[in-house]
């Protein structure tokens, strides 16, 4: 578990990170450098949910080098399924990363949502739903190995 103290906030607790694959951990079917190092110091953290509709075709791939298990979703209505996913794991112990209009809900709905705006861009509606914004997947998972720049973001 995460424990963050946010001034001004309280303490905030994560049992959870749920991401998206691609624009989020994912350029094209392929895993952006370094995701891979940062995923493993942070299994020993929190429980990894990587959720994906394998649009790439890559999933086998990707869960071969990450050394955990993709969640499939269904092609039509991802928002919802991703919104269902975080709801049974208790959304308000999860951190939710994503880029897409497909990750809006689970942003929104997240007890942290961060958007990575990437190399694919972002869209609105997720930007809307977020807690916190970075342009690059290593730098959101860096937030949650050293929670003093995320408190240091997030303090009134």
């Amino acid at each position: 578990m995460i424990e963050i103290e946010i001034p001004g906030v309280g303490v905030r607790r994560f049992q959870h990170l749920v991401l998206d694959v691609n624009g989020t951990l994912a350029k094209d079917g392929v895993l952006t450098e370094g995701v891979v190092d940062l995923l493993s110091t942070l299994r020993e953290k929190v429980e990894i949910h990587i959720v994906t509709a394998d649009t790439h075709g890559t999933r086998a791939t990707i869960e071969k080098q990450l050394g955990l298990p993709l969640v499939c979703i269904p092609a039509n209505d991802q928002a919802q399924a991703k919104l269902d996913y975080i709801s049974r794991l208790n959304s308000e112990m999860v951190v939710a990363v994503g880029n897409g209009a497909n990750d809006a809900l689970m942003l929104e709905h997240a007890a942290l949502g961060i958007l990575v705006i990437g190399p694919e861009g972002a869209a609105l509606s997720a930007l809307n739903g977020a807690t916190v914004v970075v342009t690059q997947i290593n730098t959101a998972l860096e937030l949650l190995l050293y929670p003093k720049r995320l408190s240091a973001t997030l303090r009134r």
